[in-house]
């Protein structure tokens, strides 16, 4: 499978997620970005196409956790922050996008992790 050909499928899969799944003020979309060694989250508010709280793993609360660990417990530590950034706002219920990106790996250890420290999805 060349990159070209994976690029296209993940192009499709994030069009039929996104065609799906709004932010509402009530319920924002928590969305992940991953990169080749980062990974981003944030949520967003569709209507008022605004960001409401976002993480990565390049801020510094995160980068200090993360300095000698895996890209996947990166990425939990990921979910934990964004987590607790999106409480702190206020936020407990998110529609959750994957961009597109198959749920493993990196993109549901973010997931879980923002589960277990409260967010709702």
């Amino acid at each position: 499978m060349g990159k070209v050909e994976k690029t296209v499928r993940r192009g499709r899969r994030k069009a039929r997620v996104r065609g799906k799944i709004f932010g509402t003020a009530e319920r924002p979309r928590l969305t992940v970005t991953r990169s080749l060694n980062n990974i981003h989250a944030q949520i967003v508010d569709d209507e008022k196409m605004i960001t409401l709280a976002a993480a990565s793993s390049l801020t510094k609360e995160v980068a200090a956790k993360v300095a000698d660990k895996s890209k996947t417990e990166a990425a939990a530590a990921v979910g934990e922050e964004i987590a607790r950034r999106a409480l702190a706002g206020g936020l407990k219920k998110i529609a959750f996008d994957r961009n597109g990106y198959l749920y493993h790996g990196r993109i549901k250890a973010l997931a879980e992790a923002a589960r277990k420290a409260g967010l709702e999805f």
